[in-house]
This record gives C-alpha cells, structure tokens and sequence, in this order.
C-alpha cells in the first residue's frame, strides 16, 4: 500500500514530498481539467499577480486567467470561473492562471518528486496515475478556502483519491448531496455572486469526468502544467 499524507495549505505545499498531488476543486483545478479537455495546449499556473500580467505582456495570445478572493482579476481575459471559459476559444493556446490557493500550491511544492493537480473531476485517474508510477511516497495537498481554511470539496477530494488508493470506495452521489449544502458552494447559489455561476457547481463536481491528470513539468519556463492520458483500472 502507498505510504499517503494528507496536508494543509501553502505550508503543507512546502513540505510535501514524494508524488504530491496539489488539491483545489473550487474551482482552480476543475477549471484546469475542463480548459485540457477542450483543447488548451497548456496552463502556466503562477502565484503571483504581477507574474501572470508580465507573462501575458510577453505573450499576448496567451489567455490570462486569475482571482482573489474568488474574484475576478480586472484587467485579465476571465476569472476562475469554468463556466465562463465556455465561451473562450481555449483550442491550441496557453493559459496563464494565477487563483488564491490552487497555483500558490503547485508554485510551493518544492520538495516533491513529482506534482500533479486534485480535483473531482478526474480523481479516478488521479488514482490510476499514482498506481501506475508506484511511487513510495504520496502527499495530498488540500488547498482549503483562500489556502487558510478547510473546505468540504478539497477535504472530500482528498479523502476519495485515500480512500480509492486503500481499495475502498465512496458513495459519490452522498458526496455532491453534501458539497451542494456546503459553505463554501453558496456562491454558485448566491444571484450576487454573478463571477461564480452555478453552473461551476455543476462543473466542478462531474466525478471522474476525464481520463488524464495535469502534471507540472518544471523543466520548462516558466513551469508548465501539460495533459498525461491515464489508462483506465477498476478501483
């Protein structure tokens, strides 16, 4: 059996080792997932502000993406909003992406092995890939609300890819039931809140949806997340 942490925050980033897989499902890495699919070439996932502008200066057919405090950036192509990327033509570009608590995770994971990104959407190949790679050592990275609290989706995340890596499964219909009550989904919920729609709930909780994971190649520059097909196993 994987010898698999689960840990907190851009501290617990820091520290993580082994394979890491950085969790962030509201809405950063589900947003990642479905940008992949439908064509992006890549994302450059940064942590900060000024970072992801620069890179768009250089690169002005990159989309550039970003939030704070789940907001929108002014000035960026979109916010962190996977709703709002269907109607961006996302086929062959890249994508810059800066968010609150998703990229400072990936950013930090310093001491990991290998980083690849969490999220509902693709958590059966999530667990596929780590099989595959056998590696000693696997930490979860849950992210949390603003990377400062824990939320009900990277803590349900985190328990789902745990709990599959240990042969056990979990009732994914019970685990949409309750995210949809949780605090932290109020906004698709909430007619204020028109930069998270709800139909980013729907969005972000397609369980097992896609059959690759998002990898960081750190080699390139600036660090690049890319699109690794996973073959399918039975949990």
């Amino acid at each position: 059996m994987v010898d698999t942490r689960i840990v907190d925050f851009v501290a617990g980033a820091r520290e993580a080792r082994g394979l890491v897989v950085v969790i962030d499902d509201f809405r950063a890495f589900s947003l990642a997932a479905h940008a992949m699919a439908r064509g992006a070439a890549a994302i450059w996932p940064v942590a900060e502000i000024e970072t992801a502008l620069e890179l768009k200066r250089r690169h002005p057919d990159a989309i550039l993406l970003g939030e704070r405090f789940a907001k929108p950036l002014p000035g960026f192509d979109g916010g962190n909003s996977p709703t709002d990327l269907e109607r961006i033509d996302v086929q062959g570009r890249t994508i810059i992406h800066t968010t609150h608590a998703g990229t400072q995770g990936l950013t930090n994971a310093v001491r990991a092995e290998a980083v690849i990104t969490g999220a509902l959407v693709n958590a059966a190949a999530i667990v596929d890939y780590i099989r595959e790679q056998a590696p000693r050592e696997v930490t979860l990275v849950r992210m949390g609300q603003h990377a400062i609290e824990r939320c009900a989706e990277d803590d349900a995340c985190a328990d789902l890819i745990a709990a599959r890596l240990r042969g056990e499964e979990r009732d994914v219909a019970q685990i949409r039931a309750r995210l949809r009550a949780a605090p932290s989904a109020a906004k698709f919920f909430d007619p204020v809140c028109d930069w998270a729609p709800e139909r980013d709930f729907e969005l972000c909780t397609q369980f097992d949806r896609f059959d690759f994971v998002l990898r960081l190649d750190r080699t390139r520059t600036p660090a690049t997340l890319l699109k690794i097909p996973v073959a399918a196993s039975t949990h």
